[in-house]
């Protein structure tokens, strides 16, 4: 079982995303969705910088969304093919509920960035917690789209960098476990 929420441990042993393209509705509610969202900006943040935010796509702007992301790819790739296109217009219309995280670092602060980066990550995997604690699955992607200057520019400006596309909703089919690392090969006891 995945996502096993009957204690706080069981859940962060079964903890499994949901592939954004199987999630359907419903999605979390608008009072559900600022909860996830509360709970995503409870996170280690050296020097309470909150260096990140997060942009809600609502479902009505998906359309505007994909036309962005068909644009901006268009303009980076004009040789694309068919099924890219297809692809980058499958991208926008997955999972019910999407939020796109942005690293918004503080320039002026003396914690470094790396710090900085940090946190952005704790704050998507907290958002990811907070929907799978709700009873909802999550799929946090990257690609292309996340480097592309264009995309992020419909977002934010620089020096923000988009740290992912988080979407939300109901799991349409059974969670698959993935490979996981052997911790043989990524822990180890330090010895002078």
């Amino acid at each position: 079982m995945f996502n096993d929420l009957s204690t706080p441990l069981a859940y962060l042993a079964t903890r499994r995303s949901g592939k954004p393209r199987d999630l359907v509705a419903p999605g979390p509610d608008a009072a559900q969705l600022e909860t996830i969202l509360q709970i995503a900006g409870r996170v280690p943040d050296h020097g309470k910088l909150a260096p990140w935010r997060f942009v809600i796509v609502p479902a009505e702007a998906r359309d505007r969304f994909a036309a962005m992301l068909l644009d901006a790819y268009r303009q980076e790739r004009p040789q694309a093919a068919r099924l890219e296109i297809e692809a980058v217009e499958s991208f926008a219309r997955q999972a019910p509920t999407l939020v796109v995280a942005l690293f918004s670092p503080r320039t002026e602060s003396h914690i470094p960035q790396w710090e900085q980066e940090l946190s952005v990550g704790a704050a998507c995997m907290n958002l990811l917690h907070g929907a799978h604690a709700m009873g909802f699955a999550g799929g946090w992607l990257t690609g292309w789209a996340t480097y592309s200057d264009i995309v992020r520019d419909s977002f934010g400006a620089a020096p923000e960098r988009i740290a992912g596309f988080i979407f939300l909703g109901t799991p349409s089919r059974e969670l698959e476990e993935r490979p996981r690392p052997d911790l043989r090969t990524i822990v180890t006891e330090w010895s002078v």
